[in-house]
Formats: structure tokens, C-alpha cells, sequence
């Protein structure tokens, strides 16, 4: 999935030095286990906190990767759901590969303006004319806002999917481009490639 010429070494350095020392810390846990006077909840909570900064650094090594084969702009993309997401403002991006989407959505508001992270941030703004809908970004560019996606017709049992999550399934089930979420409900980033959907945490900026 990955381009053989992705290199982010200081990304990957520093999710190495998190892992080793999450292992360290389970390490000293599994000795501590038999001591009847030890309590293991603190640490357990420690484990946890650094698991989830391992999860950031990670998404954030494969989001860079995933991008900047098709544009130079991958860190304004980034740091524009950092933010979207802090704010809870529903969001959905999509990124153009190799493959064309002019016949698989629905055509919104032409833009052709370079990407920036404050354009992009402005765009989603609740109760602007471009806030729904999807962007699409070619290259370095934001070729248009409020284009109309495909929904996905797969179901996932009990899980509910809001339509943006359901519009990123149904185009990247068509196509190789990778699709942006921010959930206007909880905040949380995903990103959508092939008809899958992975859970995105985004370092700060």
C-alpha cells in the first residue's frame, strides 16, 4: 500500500523509541505482577497514555506516506484536520490518485486555489455554502468544494455510519483515491482507502 520511496526516518525513530519504551513498561509489569503489594492500575494507565501517542505517530507516518506521492501540500492537509477535529468540524477530503473521479461525484463549486490549511479549515465552517459536501483535492490544488460522493451500500451490523463515513466507503470502493473524515459528533479523523475505513490521530501541529 505504501510507496517504496516513502521516507519519514525521524516519524519512524521516534514510534520506535515509544514502543520500546511501552515495552519496557509491560516488561516491569509482568516482574510486579506477584507482588500482592503492588498496584498495577497507575501503570496500566501510563501504558495506555503512551499507547495512544504511538497510535498518532503512527497515523501520522502513513498519512504522509499515503500522500505526498500525489502532493507536496500533505502537511497543510494534516495540519487542517488537527484542527477541523479539535473542533469538532465535520469534514470529508478527498484526495485524488491515479485514478479520475470526474464520472464517480456529483460536481460542487469549482475552486482551483493552491491548498492551505486556513482555506481548508474555512471551507468546513458550519453554515457556509461549501461546508457540505466533499472537497477535492488534485495535486497541490483544491479543484472543488460541495462535490456530491456515492454512498457505500454495505452494512456493519449493529454500527451505525454517518453519511460522510458512508460517502468515503462508496467512492473509495470505486476508485484508489484516499478519502479525509472528521466526525462533527465526536471529533474523531478516519481516512478511507479501497473500501476500508482506518482510525486516523493526528499529532499536534
Amino acid at each position: 500500500m505504501l510507496d517504496q520511496n516513502c521516507n519519514f526516518t525521524p516519524l519512524k525513530h521516534k514510534l520506535k523509541e515509544q514502543l520500546t519504551d511501552i515495552t519496557g513498561h509491560l516488561t516491569k509489569m509482568i516482574v510486579h505482577l506477584d507482588d500482592d503489594s503492588s498496584c498495577l492500575l497507575g501503570e496500566l494507565h501510563l501504558v495506555r497514555t503512551k499507547f495512544m501517542e504511538a497510535e498518532s505517530i503512527s497515523s501520522t507516518y502513513y498519512l504522509n506516506c499515503f500522500l505526498f506521492p500525489f502532493t507536496s501540500k500533505y502537511q497543510e492537509i494534516a495540519r487542517s484536520i488537527y484542527h477541523l477535529a479539535q473542533k469538532k468540524r465535520g469534514a470529508l477530503i478527498v484526495i485524488q490518485r491515479e485514478d479520475h473521479l470526474d464520472s464517480l461525484m456529483t460536481p460542487g463549486i469549482p475552486l482551483s486555489a493552491e491548498i492551505t490549511s486556513p482555506l481548508l479549515e474555512s471551507i468546513f465552517v458550519p453554515g457556509s455554502p461549501l461546508h457540505d459536501g466533499a472537497v477535492l483535492v488534485r495535486k497541490d490544488m483544491i479543484i472543488s468544494a460541495a462535490n456530491v460522493l456515492p454512498l457505500t451500500s454495505k452494512t456493519y451490523g449493529d454500527r451505525k455510519l454517518g453519511t460522510r463515513h458512508r460517502a468515503a466507503i462508496g467512492l473509495s470502493e470505486m476508485c484508489d483515491a484516499l478519502v479525509l473524515v472528521v466526525s462533527e459528533e465526536t471529533g474523531k479523523t478516519s481516512f478511507c482507502l479501497k473500501g476500508t475505513l482506518y482510525p486516523l490521530s493526528i499529532s499536534s501541529p
